[in-house]
């Protein structure tokens, strides 16, 4: 038996078998984990980032492991561009079983109170907008699978949102309003909508919550594991919401968090 807080073991089942997933912001962090968790489970994955070089580099880096992957840049803020992105994973796949709605912005840090309006419009316009926006772009094809569902990538922030990141955390906030809007309106199409809140995971894009020592030691004990979270970890649960074995579920906002603070 593996020791506790042990890195996840290489073996996965394939319980993704014939199915075609689309993950957003997969080239870093949890959408790059997911995307390789989802493929080891057997699923055909589009992806996408904003830089075509870091989506050709994933890509191939996944392709050589074996993994059918496939991608292309993308601007989720762009209508056109994401209209192209849905295009490209049906082109080059044949359909579309789950969409991972990971891409997220964080353009400014501190107090909500003095969070200039044009930060809090990318935020809004990211976070929010685009999410939702991409959700209706892909549609008319996850109505076309048996099964098909969407995971919102939120965050334990959007339960008690904190100072220096507030405004980011309450559009994760929104993330599950909106994990319950969709689900309450599309299952009876037999389509699942769950949300997953991520804990503090050390990532490039959270840097500035674990960047000393101190920081990420005291991230850290605000957790009953007492240890920071791994992208694999978040990979893991999405993966779960996305297969089979969570038919029954959804609407949910599934924490993995090592045991933080996480009810609004």
């Amino acid at each position: 038996m593996a020791p506790a807080g042990a890195a996840p073991s290489g073996m996965k089942c394939r319980r993704l078998e014939g199915k075609v997933a689309l993950v957003t912001a997969a080239t870093a962090g949890i959408g790059l984990a997911t995307a390789e968790r989802l493929a080891e489970e057997g699923a055909s994955v589009f992806i996408c980032s904003r830089k075509a070089s870091n989506v050709e580099e994933t890509v191939a880096a996944l392709r050589g492991r074996g993994l059918e992957v496939s991608g292309c840049a993308c601007h989720v803020g762009s209508a056109e561009q994401r209209k192209q992105l849905v295009a490209a994973c049906v082109q080059k796949y044949g359909g579309m079983d789950a969409l991972v709605s990971n891409a997220a912005v964080n353009p400014g840090a501190g107090p909500l109170a003095d969070t200039p309006p044009d930060v809090i419009d990318k935020i809004l316009d990211i976070n929010i907008k685009a999410a939702v926006l991409l959700v209706q772009e892909a549609l008319p094809h996850l109505r076309k699978r048996p099964g098909a569902s969407i995971v919102f990538v939120s965050s334990v922030t959007a339960f008690n949102p904190p100072e220096p990141i507030a405004m980011y955390a309450i559009s994760k906030t929104a993330l599950l309003g909106l994990t319950k809007g969709l689900a309450a309106e599309l299952g009876p199409e037999g389509i699942r909508v769950n949300c997953v809140a991520p804990g503090i995971v050390p990532t490039k894009f959270s840097a500035a919550l674990v960047e000393t020592p101190e920081l990420a030691a005291q991230q850290a004990s605000a957790t009953m594991l007492k240890r920071l979270g791994r992208p694999q970890e978040q990979a893991a649960a999405i993966a779960y919401l996305v297969s089979p074995d969570a038919a029954y579920v959804t609407g949910e906002t599934l924490v993995v968090s090592g045991g933080m603070h996480s009810r609004l």
